[in-house]
């Protein structure tokens, strides 16, 4: 058993990162500025996307994406109940009403048939229930895209506007698009991004949000107090000190201490990814081969982005429940998480809302078998075989 303890996900930062961070201290320039600007546009070239905005958090780059769109009282958004209670909130605080869409099985993704199902029986019922649906939500869990193809075919159909939660999902990619290009030829798209401590990318804090350049335009205004002009813009060399508020809007910007970090995390993200994947093979070749653990896969035509490895439990197979099994590791010095607590099971929103787990079965079922196990680049090969060892010891103890 190991002597020390394995924490979950530690940030990858080494001493360019913090060089780069001095240099914007001593830069005199530290809120957001120059810097700021240029990892805009390197993130932009990074996923295809015609344009990016840098801000402090994936919460609020939801936030001022359905402010930007006016999406509030009235108004549907579709999302999945396997997701951080941010992407939740956010359809609650522009004061629109959350519907919650069970997930596929094996990809734990928005399922695609039933959110079909639930956008026509939506406005079969608009009639009465005197709500639209207006936004689809998908979040790219863990890293895994969502099956965009029959979304946009969806949203097409009806007018309906796009806004992934990618989180997780730097760089992933659906059939060779990366994650967060937007181009679509009928269909209003938008992808927000985290770059929390955990991420496979972080700012310390922070996010970033892609769209069309006109939307990215509006959602600037949001993000800075509706001001029509950047704070850089206004305090640089000749600058006029005026601005003007057009929007009741956030203090959301990105600040140069973090995009000098994340400029720097962005040419290291191809290793970072190169280490990550490795990790999943060889938790993959290990676990696969156990009755009682189920690995996450790859689907056909994606580039998973490997932010979590959530191994599943078949507790038919086991004497112990999920919570045990954490606990064991717990004992054996492993660090382990659980992604995610399910929108549905959390009392805010099964008072409000009414819903139940009968609702979301397969939501509520994955809850029940999931571990996240450590994945990321600073793993050892020592570190790699103290979890496939905990993991496996555990495993074979109490198997039936």
């Amino acid at each position: 058993m190991r002597e020390t303890f394995l924490p979950f996900s530690p940030p990858q930062i080494d001493e360019t990162e913090i060089d780069a961070v001095v240099s914007a201290l001593r830069s005199g320039w530290l809120t957001t500025g120059p810097r700021t600007q240029e990892f805009a546009e390197k993130f932009q070239r990074r996923v295809g996307a015609p344009a990016a905005l840098p801000v402090n958090s994936a919460t609020a780059a939801l936030h001022v994406a359905l402010e930007s769109w006016k999406v509030g009282p009235g108004d549907l958004v579709f999302t999945t109940p396997l997701t951080f209670a941010s992407t939740v909130h956010n359809i609650e605080h522009v004061g629109a009403t959350p519907v919650l869409v069970d997930v596929n099985p094996d990809t734990l993704n928005l399922d695609p048939e039933k959110l079909d199902r639930a956008v026509r029986e939506a406005f079969d019922s608009a009639s009465k229930t005197g709500l639209t649906p207006k936004v689809l939500l998908p979040v790219h869990f863990t890293g895994q895209p969502v099956d965009l193809d029959p979304m946009l075919e969806l949203a097409a159909e009806f007018g309906l506007k796009v806004l992934e939660d990618a989180a997780h999902s730097l760089p992933a990619s659906y059939k060779g698009t990366p994650i967060g290009n937007v181009d679509h030829p009928s269909v209003e798209r938008a992808v927000a991004f985290s770059f929390y401590a955990t991420k496979n990318l972080t700012t310390g804090e922070g996010g970033a949000l892609t769209g069309s350049p006109s939307f990215i335009d509006e959602a600037k205004l949001w993000s800075l107090h509706g001001m029509g002009r950047d704070a850089w813009k206004r305090y640089g060399a000749g600058a006029s000190w005026h601005y003007e508020v057009t929007r009741p809007g956030f203090k959301y910007n990105m600040t140069d201490l973090q995009a000098a970090l994340g400029t720097v995390q962005l040419d290291r993200l191809g290793a970072f990814d190169s280490a990550r994947r490795a990790i999943v093979d060889r938790y993959s070749a290990a676990f696969s081969p156990k009755p009682g653990l189920r690995v996450p896969t790859e689907a056909s035509g994606t580039k998973h982005a490997w932010h979590l490895f959530p191994l599943r439990l078949n507790l038919d197979t086991l004497t112990i429940d999920r919570n045990t099994f954490i606990n064991e590791l717990t004992a054996r010095n492993i660090g382990t998480s659980v992604h995610f607590i399910p929108v549905h099971r959390h009392a805010f929103y099964r008072e409000k809302y009414a819903f139940t787990d009968a609702s979301l079965p397969v939501a509520t079922k994955m809850f029940s078998e999931e571990i996240s196990l450590p994945i990321y680049p600073s793993l050892t090969d020592r570190d790699i075989d103290d979890v496939i060892a905990a993991v496996s010891d555990i495993h074979d103890r109490h198997a039936r």
